[in-house]
């Protein structure tokens, strides 16, 4: 791993324990509500091991935030710029997918992420991950199919689908090429 990868995962890492200890729950509660293991979780605040992106999901609904959010308070200093320089981008260990996010931290109720998902990836999402905002997924290049639930969305370049309720959700490229979308969510009530 680089420098800066690792210095993204230490960060976030930092704050998973800090989104934990300012809730005033034990390892041990966070591991119930987000459904990992004790030992995961211990292994990941002291930046034994990363996060996946599944993982990363799970934790941030238990914490009632978006993944986008607790990145972005992992990452972002507060203002009206963010140059493409400075987007945190970062990539899950586990299936390479690579994650950049593009919005700056403000008191604007919105992130834009971009993703790259690489191809053959088939990323699980709980629905926990999606219960306090709504979201669009506009796909720039590529095919992705995303099942909400037992519904089947293929998307080609340019579509945009708006997500329905919460659902278990998954992020599939079945072809032999990457695709790259977005996520714009619109996060009511954070800030």
């Amino acid at each position: 791993m680089n420098t800066i990868t690792d210095n993204i995962n230490q960060r976030i890492s930092a704050r998973i324990r800090v989104e934990r200890e300012s809730r005033g729950w034990s390892l041990s509660e966070l591991a119930e509500r987000a459904g990992v293991s004790r030992a995961m979780i211990h292994k990941i605040e002291r930046g034994e091991s990363s996060p996946t992106a599944t993982l990363l999901a799970r934790l941030s609904g238990a914490f009632g935030i978006s993944m986008s959010t607790l990145i972005a308070r992992a990452e972002m200093q507060e203002g009206k710029l963010l140059r493409f320089a400075d987007q945190p981008v970062w990539r899950d260990p586990q299936t390479h997918y690579l994650r950049r996010h593009i919005s700056p931290r403000s008191d604007l109720p919105i992130d834009l992420v971009q993703i790259d998902l690489p191809a053959g990836s088939n990323i699980p999402m709980p629905a926990s991950s999606y219960a306090l905002a709504r979201q669009l997924i506009w796909l720039q290049e590529g095919e992705l199919v995303f099942m909400e639930g037992d519904t089947r969305h293929e998307m080609k370049a340019g579509d945009c689908l708006e997500l329905g309720p919460p659902n278990d959700c998954r992020f599939i490229n079945e072809t032999n090429a990457s695709c790259r979308y977005l996520v714009v969510r619109l996060n009511p009530g954070s800030s």
